[in-house]
């Protein structure tokens, strides 16, 4: 974990924020950061980073997972794993893996950073516990034509449009969308 820690720290170290909201969590994440490449797993109890990933089609609207165990509509994402070389690349396995379209297009510039408390449990099955994600969220273009895939984490997944959103939906979802739009131009 400590190339991805690296990583890490320097993508978050000089990235430009794209809102105020964002660049408060970016020194929050760099602050969490402190504590070394433990950050970056469950294993950091105080709360760790993820990554996730806003996938958007060619007509500019949005795959979502109604995540199984939330209940929310949100985007694609999750826990970095031992062999993630970088944080955009956990994004983009994770949404792969969760949306089973081939060929997604990443963007390994983060559009935003989201800071929620969540229950989540170790690998072993043991009963999740509170923690807080640092979730870092990057674009990811779908090829045209793609076809999703329901994954076992989700629940459904379906394409939205940006003015007519799912309920319920996950709070800091909406806020990562006009960023991803404005990448797109």
């Amino acid at each position: 974990m400590s190339a991805l820690y690296e990583n890490t720290v320097d993508v978050l170290s000089t990235w430009t924020a794209t809102s105020a909201d964002a660049e408060l969590a970016r020194k929050r994440t760099l602050d969490l950061l402190a504590d070394g490449p433990v950050a970056m797993t469950r294993a950091h109890r105080a709360g760790h980073v993820t990554a996730s990933a806003l996938i958007v089609g060619d007509d500019r609207r949005v795959l979502l997972c109604l995540h199984g165990r939330l209940g929310l509509w949100m985007q694609l994402g999750g826990h970095c794993e031992e062999g993630d070389a970088t944080l955009a690349a956990a994004g983009f396995r994770e949404a792969t893996e969760e949306s089973g379209i081939p060929g997604l297009i990443l963007d390994p510039t983060p559009i935003d950073i989201d800071i929620h408390e969540v229950r989540c449990g170790p690998r072993d099955g043991a009963p999740a516990e509170p923690s807080v994600h640092y979730d870092v969220r990057f674009l990811l273009r779908a090829p045209a034509g793609s076809v999703e895939r329901i994954s076992d984490e989700s629940s459904d997944l379906k394409w939205f449009h940006p003015d007519a959103l799912p309920s319920p939906l996950a709070s800091g979802t909406v806020q990562q969308i006009a960023p991803a739009l404005a990448r797109l131009r």
